[in-house]
C-alpha cells in the first residue's frame, strides 16, 4: 500500500470514530437527508415505470384512430366512412367502436364502456390479455370487466348486473371475463363487451360509431397511411399510435417534472439547513481542529476529514433513500404520489410496478441531492480548517 493511500485510509477511520461520537447529530442529518432523497427517487421512479409500463400496454391499440371531429369537439362517425378506407393500399382491416364513460350513481365513479366488433377485430386487439372466456365468446349480454369495477359492484359473487340506459331503463349484462392485475393501469375502470350492446347502452344508432380503428399490414407506414387517411376524410382526427403513447409519456412526464420541481425545493431547504448547521461550528469541533493541527495535521488533511465525513452520511442517506424509494414503488405501488401522477378518479388502480432504475437515473438523482449537500459543506469544511490552533485552545 502506497502511503498516500494509507494516509487516505488513516484518514477515513478517523473521520468514521468521529462521526460515531457524534452520532446523535449525525444521524439526525443521515435520516432527514435519506427522507429527501427517499421522497426525489420515489418520484422519478414511479414515473418512469408507469410510463414504461403504460408504453408496453399500449402495444395492443389500434395502429391508426380515426375520430369525426365537428366545432373542435369529437361526434360519432358515419360507418360509411368504412369504405373509403379500405381503399387505400397498406390497410389491412377497419373496425367500428363504440366507447363513452358511464356514471356509477352508487358507488360516485366512472366506467369506461368500450363497445367492439369482434368478428372485424383481429386477434389481440382488447386493451389487454383477459382471465375468463376469449374475448370473441362474450356474446350478446356478455361483458370483460377491470378489477376496480369488478369490485366496486361485487361481481366477484355476482356475475350479473344491470346498467341504466338514457330512458332510465335497465339492461343487463354478465361477466364472461376480468381483466388481469398487471394491466390495472389503463383496464382498471373498463367494461368490454359486443358493439351492438354498446350502441343499446348509449342509444347510439347502428349507423354510428364512436371512432374507427384501423390496422396495416406494415408497421412502417403507420405515418403514410395516416396522412393518407387524413386526405381521404376531411374534418377527422387521425390518431396513430405512437402519437398515444407519446401522449402519456408526456402526461407522466409532466406531472412528474412538476413534482420534482416541489421536492427539489424541499432539497434546496436542507441544503441551506446542512450550510447552517455546517458554518456555525461547536467548541467541541473548534477544539478538535485544534488539537489536531497541533499534532501535525495540515489544512488540506482536515479539509480531507470533512470530506469523508460528509461524503459517509451523503452516502448512506442516498444508498437508504433509494432502497426505500424502489420498496415504495414496487410494494407499496408509490402510494404517496399516486393521487398526483394519476388524477382524482374515485377509481384508483392497483399498478404492480416494478421500477428499473437505470444507471442515468441513479446518477441523476445523485447529482440532484448529493453533490448539492457536498458542495454545502466545502466552504465551512475551509473555515473549519483554517480555525488558528491557539484561539480555539485558548477558547
Amino acid at each position: 500500500m502506497t502511503p498516500s493511500l494509507e494516509k487516505q485510509f488513516n484518514i477515513l477511520d478517523y473521520a468514521l470514530s468521529s462521526l460515531w461520537r457524534r452520532k446523535l447529530k449525525a444521524l439526525t442529518v443521515l435520516l432527514v437527508f435519506a427522507a429527501v432523497i427517499f421522497l426525489i427517487a420515489s418520484f422519478h421512479l414511479l414515473s418512469q415505470a408507469l410510463s414504461e409500463k403504460s408504453r408496453l400496454l399500449l402495444a395492443r391499440t389500434p395502429e391508426i384512430t380515426v375520430q369525426q371531429m365537428s366545432a373542435g369537439r369529437q361526434e360519432a362517425i358515419n360507418l360509411a366512412s368504412m369504405e373509403k378506407l379500405k381503399g387505400i393500399f397498406g390497410v389491412r382491416r377497419v373496425a367500428p367502436r363504440v366507447w363513452g364513460y358511464y356514471f356509477d350513481e352508487v358507488h360516485l365513479a366512472n366506467y369506461t364502456v368500450m363497445g367492439l366488433d369482434f368478428a372485424r377485430m383481429p386477434e389481440g386487439s382488447l386493451p389487454a390479455p383477459v382471465k375468463g372466456e376469449i374475448a370473441e365468446a362474450v356474446g350478446q349480454g356478455g361483458v370483460v370487466a377491470g378489477a376496480s369495477v369488478v369490485k366496486s359492484l361485487g361481481l366477484a359473487e355476482r356475475g350479473i348486473f344491470s346498467l341504466f340506459r338514457p330512458d332510465l331503463t335497465l339492461k343487463a349484462f354478465t361477466v364472461k371475463g376480468e381483466f388481469p392485475p398487471e394491466s390495472e393501469i389503463i383496464t382498471h375502470d373498463l367494461l368490454v363487451m359486443d358493439i351492438e350492446d354498446a350502441r343499446d347502452l348509449f342509444f347510439i344508432p347502428a349507423d354510428k360509431a364512436s371512432d374507427l380503428c384501423v390496422f396495416v399490414a406494415n408497421q412502417g407506414e403507420i405515418g403514410t397511411i395516416a396522412r393518407k387517411i387524413a386526405d381521404a376524410l376531411p374534418g377527422t382526427r387521425v390518431l396513430t399510435r405512437p402519437q398515444i403513447q407519446k401522449t402519456y409519456q408526456v402526461v407522466f412526464g409532466w406531472r412528474s417534472g412538476f413534482g420534482s420541481i416541489c421536492l427539489l425545493t424541499a432539497l434546496a431547504a436542507f441544503t441551506i439547513l446542512a450550510w447552517d448547521k455546517a458554518s456555525g461550528l461547536s467548541p467541541e469541533e473548534r477544539r478538535e481542529t485544534a488539537i489536531l493541527k497541533v499534532l501535525g495535521w495540515q489544512t488540506a488533511d482536515i479539509l480531507t476529514l470533512r470530506f469523508w465525513e460528509s461524503l459517509i452520511v451523503s452516502g448512506l442517506a442516498f444508498l437508504l433513500g433509494i432502497t426505500g424509494a424502489w420498496l415504495h414503488v414496487a410494494y407499496g405501488d408509490g402510494f404517496l404520489f399516486r393521487p398526483v401522477l394519476l388524477g382524482w378518479s374515485v377509481l384508483k388502480p392497483g399498478l404492480g410496478l416494478v421500477p428499473d432504475p437505470k444507471l442515468a437515473d441513479l446518477l441523476l438523482i445523485f447529482s440532484f441531492s448529493v453533490l448539492p449537500y457536498l458542495a454545502a459543506t466545502v466552504i465551512p469544511a475551509w473555515r473549519s480548517a483554517t480555525v488558528p490552533a491557539d484561539s480555539a485552545l485558548g477558547g
